[in-house]
């Protein structure tokens, strides 16, 4: 029986610049395959052959998806094996903790011609700075998209009733916990709820929560307390020795989106756009933070400031999607340089020599 495949993004283009959680995900491997090269030098196909090759053997594996590149994947994880395979290029900056004893870079610029792209030099060197430009372009347009975000916020967080917030908190965290203490230490990952793409908002929601027997969907408004909420659950889960998976805002990183409980089966997440959901299982339930914490009315008094700065809000966001479509296609003639200088059959050696270490530590596993 194959493997299950979980899906989330450890490294986003965020308001706040490029923001990487890799460290969080990467924690307790015994094995880190870091991949240095250029653009098209195989990295992401790699790591999918040999994710792909895993799950077939029945193993379960963590996909790290790309958020520059919808087609991509940043890293592979095989947490039975304790064993990953990351890009370790600009802007995913990995830092080795034991070089050489649990992490091993690998070089795929071997397999290119030099001199093919020697050639290039000065072509290679523009695209860069345009790619580097179209980032900054981008990031510092989600900057101003938060700061209408900001005021659109302050709507609500002056109509909220705040002990009231204190209560649904307490009374999530003892349904959830009850006086549970665990004799352990929590096991934290921080990762994104989702990512601002190439191709607008993405999200792997679905999958996250595909094996979870209660979710919570919580609705609500921008500043009705929402990440304030999970960030007091995600401590309380910690508190108690329960392990968390907390899942930030792939739009701004100071802010959580979701909450995953996997040994109580439970989960607890922003469902608002531009990630909406509804319930659709037994057991789902809705959370409106709105109709319990916000002043009635609220929407009514202030409907035509709330439409004025959304439709600016989502001009915004609409704007820097396309700074983020314009870096992908300069990367998609960057790469398209370096694939027509690369040897293949040497990047296709440099996986079987990866793939037969792997194997070696899971005949050591077994």
């Amino acid at each position: 029986m194959a493997g299950k495949v979980k899906n989330y993004f450890a490294g986003g283009n965020t308001a706040r610049g490029f923001h990487n959680l890799y460290d969080s995900n990467l924690q307790g491997l015994d094995r880190l395959f870091i991949l240095k090269g250029g653009p098209g030098t195989g990295k992401s196909s790699l790591m999918k052959k040999i994710g792909k090759e895993w799950v077939e053997k029945g193993y379960d594996i963590e996909l790290l998806h790309c958020s520059s590149d919808n087609n991509s994947i940043d890293g592979v994880i095989i947490p039975a094996l304790k064993v990953g395979i990351v890009d370790g290029t600009a802007p995913h900056v990995i830092e080795p903790k034991a070089p050489g004893a649990v992490e091993e870079y690998i070089n795929l610029g071997e397999a290119w011609n030099a001199k093919a792209l020697s050639a290039q030099k000065k072509v290679i060197q523009k695209l860069t700075n345009q790619i580097s430009e179209a980032f900054a372009t981008a990031y510092a347009t989600f900057k101003e998209a938060l700061e209408i975000h900001d005021d659109w916020e302050k709507i609500y967080i002056n109509s909220m009733n705040f002990q009231k917030a204190d209560q649904l908190t307490k009374k999530l965290i003892e349904t959830f916990f009850g006086k549970m203490r665990l004799s352990k230490q929590a096991d934290v990952r921080h990762r994104f709820l989702g990512a601002a793409t190439p191709k607008g908002a993405v999200d792997f929601v679905p999958n996250l929560t595909e094996d979870i027997q209660k979710r919570y969907f919580i609705k609500g408004r921008p500043g009705s307390g929402k990440s304030t909420m999970l960030k007091k659950l995600a401590a309380a889960a910690e508190e108690r020795g329960v392990d968390v998976e907390i899942y930030h805002c792939g739009f701004d990183p100071n802010s959580l989106d979701m909450c995953i409980f996997r040994e109580l089966g439970i989960a607890i997440f922003d469902s608002t756009a531009p990630h909406e959901y509804f319930p659709s299982r037994d057991g789902d339930e809705i959370i409106d933070m709105y109709e319990i914490l916000i002043e009635q009315g609220t929407d009514e008094i202030f409907a035509d400031f709330i439409s004025k700065i959304s439709t600016k809000y989502r001009n915004k966001m609409t704007e820097a999607t396309s700074w983020l479509a314009k870096a992908k296609e300069l990367h998609d003639e960057l790469e398209a340089i370096y694939i027509s200088a690369m040897d293949f059959t040497v990047v296709e050696k440099i996986q079987t020599k990866i793939a037969s270490e792997i194997n070696a530590l899971a005949g050591v596993n077994a």
